[in-house]
């Protein structure tokens, strides 16, 4: 569902669909590039195209199961910081890693179906928040990561 399909609905579809844009926007900034081209390093700190869709999947675990469930980052298999998720592993594959962030994004779907936008996820590390808040947050943080994709992306294509 696009977010103009939304513009009348109520605010929880409303962010889920501008939730789902971003994800999708993420995960398709991969498409149609090489392996070596993902892996690139463009810039000075551990951003790359494949980096940035591995850590969305470690956003959505940290905020859509840790957060809910309150389990811990080492039984959930996530890095116990941000800037670790952007780390890539020799066997980190586009349709890996874009398969990755589909089950995290379809899981989170799941672990907030039942919720309602003011409940309280009691697992976050600053203390129990709305899930409202957490929406923001995320959108906000996948705009801007979906932001940088488009940079590199663009400085990618420009060399081929």
């Amino acid at each position: 569902m696009s977010t103009m399909d939304v513009l009348n609905h109520s605010l929880r579809e409303q962010f889920e669909a501008f939730l789902d844009e971003h994800r999708r926007m993420i995960n398709a900034c991969l498409d149609g590039l090489t392996e070596e081209q993902v892996r690139r390093s463009l810039v000075p700190s551990r951003t790359t195209l494949l980096g940035l869709v591995k850590h969305a999947t470690f956003v959505e675990k940290v905020w859509f199961d840790e957060a809910v469930t309150c389990r811990p980052r080492a039984e959930i298999g996530i890095p116990a910081t941000p800037d670790e998720s952007f780390i890539l592993d020799e066997t980190d594959t586009i349709a890996g890693i874009q398969q990755a962030h589909r089950e995290a994004c379809e899981a989170s779907r799941q672990a907030t179906a039942s919720l309602a936008l003011d409940d309280l996820l009691p697992g976050n590390r600053r203390g129990p928040i709305p899930l409202r808040w957490v929406y923001l947050h995320v959108i906000r943080e996948l705009a801007q990561h979906a932001g940088h994709a488009d940079i590199l992306r663009e400085q990618l294509l420009a060399r081929s």
